[in-house]
């Protein structure tokens, strides 16, 4: 799906209402943020730490929906990335933003990037700690994204992987983003790929859509795929899974997530 300018709104109150009900949302959960003394940064923080007592459970590769998701994703990935002359990487520097533990940046290795030129950045230290444990070779950094320790022009591609549904202050949002175009080099591209929908079982998180990914990103061209069947929906097809999965995945409204690369003009 390519990045154009989103059809102009239809009159009525439809959508200004929707658009309400967000901004009323995202005002009552920074109340509460602040309420509790918290800053959006310390929010997120303590969400990915309470999240870490059900995602072993929710994220087990051992369910063959869960095993589709990454399966599909990181095929589609590798396609993306090799129409558009990335791989082999081999000498390319690479930054993961929300890097966890460090296996989406363990994965390009075998597209040939180098140990040595791989690089994430978590909020979390624990997460951090156990990065560096499982990947030596690579580079880590504790610190928030609006405020990345890197030169301009730095890395050839920034992975913003499941991020930015988790930053719901739209200013920090904003600081994140210019971060993450000043440390790209001309020429480089963000790999994008984050879900689309809200989650009502989920208060900590907002669907980011390609409107959005827009707003956040006008310097940067690409096109974005709707992909990922909804992963709570997945995850109860048991044996049906090699069948179902490619089936319900033809329908565009059971594809939760957008995955795409974004460039930066030369």
């Amino acid at each position: 799906m390519r990045l154009r300018p989103s059809p102009r709104p239809r009159r009525g109150r439809q959508i200004s209402m929707r658009h309400l009900r967000q901004e009323l949302s995202d005002l009552r959960r920074s109340h509460r943020s602040r309420q509790a003394g918290m800053t959006e940064t310390e929010r997120i923080a303590k969400a990915y730490r309470e999240l870490e007592s059900v995602a072993a459970a929710r994220y087990d590769l051992r369910n063959r929906g869960n095993q589709e998701v990454l399966a599909e994703r990181r095929t589609l990935t590798r396609s993306l990335l090799d129409r558009a002359g990335w791989i082999p990487f081999g000498e390319r520097r690479v930054l993961e933003v929300g890097c966890g533990t460090g296996s989406e940046l363990a994965w390009l290795l075998t597209l040939g990037a180098a140990p040595d030129h791989l690089t994430g950045v978590d909020l979390v230290p624990d997460r951090i700690t156990a990065a560096r444990y499982a990947y030596p070779q690579f580079e880590f950094h504790v610190g928030n994204a609006e405020r990345l320790d890197f030169a301009e022009s730095t890395f050839d591609l920034v992975m913003a992987i499941t991020v930015f549904s988790s930053i719901l202050d739209r200013s920090m949002a904003a600081g994140v983003a210019s971060e993450i175009v000043r440390v790209l080099r001309p020429g480089g591209g963000l790999l994008w790929y984050d879900f689309r929908y809200n989650s009502p079982a989920n208060v900590n998180v907002r669907g980011v859509t390609a409107r959005r990914v827009r707003e956040l990103f006008p310097q940067l061209d690409g096109r974005l795929h709707t992909v990922t069947v909804i992963p709570p929906l997945v995850r109860r097809l048991g044996p049906l899974t090699p069948i179902a999965y490619p089936v319900l995945a033809l329908a565009p409204p059971l594809r939760s997530h957008l995955l795409g690369v974004l460039n930066k003009p030369a």
